[in-house]
């Protein structure tokens, strides 16, 4: 499988910035259950009013992620940008047998969440000094957070359908996961967010992506609670939306607590196709 994605800096720190497009560019590969071999770095850089250094420590954090899973990067190609930008171009392999798919969970499954919502609304707050220092380190740590333990947990379990939760936020990718097959029950009261994320969407702190994907989904879901725009956030290196059985749920979900994920959670279940494809609770 190979697979690409780059963006721009959503921390002003460039070390941190290689390491979250890194997981950001790997996180494809997981989510189908394969291991990484090699990375190409993707770059656009302005070398005109930026130093070497930088773009040094941009692929020394990128560089960083990849061989913590166990790959290398073999190589890349830079242009000219306006705007900084990086990311990899990833080649991993998975047995065709074993592919986790996004769109075949089966009724009954339980639905897991590795990690907290908020990614896209906590980032445009960090570009706008409205986020804490103390807290800043916090949210690197989960962004730059490989999906690659995750994954491999997983394979221990009787996983039917994973993706993971990205641009499209967590009712997007939901929502490719239903497909035209079942509906995807959510409980908003356990789906983990950062804690400051709330009062941040209060005070108008939300991205352009997040307001985009609202007003393509809203029409599209049953809310039985009020609208919440993190449920909408568009993410950056987000978590794995894992659909499990139910005898296996708390099994995979203590695993993954003890593998890091200390945000997991039970966010909902699969349902039988019902007239929306997505349900909040």
């Amino acid at each position: 499988m190979q697979t690409v994605d780059i963006i721009t800096p959503v921390v002003d720190d460039p070390y941190y910035y290689g390491q979250i497009a890194a997981a950001n560019s790997l996180s494809d590969v997981f989510a189908m259950g394969g291991m990484v071999h090699t990375g190409l770095n993707v770059v656009g850089f302005d070398g005109t009013n930026h130093s070497p250094e930088i773009l040094q420590e941009i692929l020394r954090g990128g560089e960083s992620k990849i061989k913590e899973c166990g790959g290398s990067i073999v190589g890349g190609h830079t242009i000219k940008t306006p705007e900084i930008l990086y990311g990899l171009r990833v080649m991993g392999t998975v047995h065709p047998q074993n592919i986790y798919r996004n769109n075949t969970p089966k009724v009954g499954d339980v639905l897991i969440l590795t990690k907290p919502l908020g990614m896209g609304i906590l980032t445009t707050a960090i570009k706008a000094d409205k986020l804490p220092q103390e807290r800043i380190k916090n949210v690197i740590e989960v962004l730059a957070q490989l999906n690659y333990k995750a994954s491999l947990a997983m394979q221990d379990f009787y996983v039917s359908a994973c993706t993971d939760i990205t641009g499209f936020g967590l009712l997007g990718h939901a929502m490719e996961m239903a497909g035209d097959t079942v509906t995807i029950s959510l409980h908003k009261s356990t789906v983990p967010i950062f804690e400051e994320v709330e009062q941040l969407a209060l005070d108008g702190v939300i991205p352009g992506g997040s307001k985009s994907n609202q007003k393509y989904l809203e029409d599209r879901v049953q809310f039985k609670v009020a609208k919440d725009i993190l449920l909408f956030d568009a993410q950056t290196s987000g978590g794995l939306l894992i659909a499990v059985s139910q005898e296996d749920a708390s099994k995979l979900l203590n695993r993954l607590k003890n593998e890091g994920y200390i945000y997991s959670a039970i966010v909902g279940e699969v349902l039988k196709k019902e007239k929306y494809p997505i349900i909040v609770k």
